[in-house]
């Protein structure tokens, strides 16, 4: 009877490997995917009045800024500074939205790194993991 109870409870164990396993294989994939889709993501914002196009990356990092010859005829170099510093701005932040749409495809909803990009709070992303540690490594 011993021996029926190791077996059932051995392949229980098993397939809860290889669901968990599986489950690993198919965010790892996930990861590079979205790794792919984060390199290629390019957000391009332009200035009300359309003189100014910003384009950033998904980090809201910028790539490159537009102005058109008319821009110069203005000869207001404030009002230039603060056009392409407000669309800089609206580009970052679509790419910040556009980011976390993306992600959110490829991870739990209410994970910890989901949360860090809703709210920027790195206190918490670091807080989760100080539990895992705390509680010898298991997350949940």
């Amino acid at each position: 009877m011993a021996d029926s109870v190791d077996r059932d409870a051995n392949r229980a164990l098993r397939a809860r490997f290889d669901e968990v396993y599986g489950q690993y294989q198919r965010l790892r994939s996930g990861l590079d995917e979205l790794q792919v889709k984060l390199a290629e993501l390019r957000v391009t914002e332009r200035s009300e009045d359309g003189q100014v196009t910003a384009t950033v990356g998904a980090r809201g990092e910028l790539i490159a800024v537009e102005v058109t010859p008319g821009v110069f005829q203005e000869r207001d170099a404030r009002a230039l500074s603060r056009k392409i510093t407000t669309t800089v701005r609206r580009a970052s932040d679509a790419a910040v939205s556009a980011t976390r749409e993306l992600v959110a495809g490829y991870l739990p909803p209410g994970s910890p790194s989901m949360e860090f990009l809703r709210t920027n709070d790195f206190g918490a992303l670091l807080g989760h993991a100080d539990a895992v540690l705390q509680r010898g490594g298991s997350a949940s």
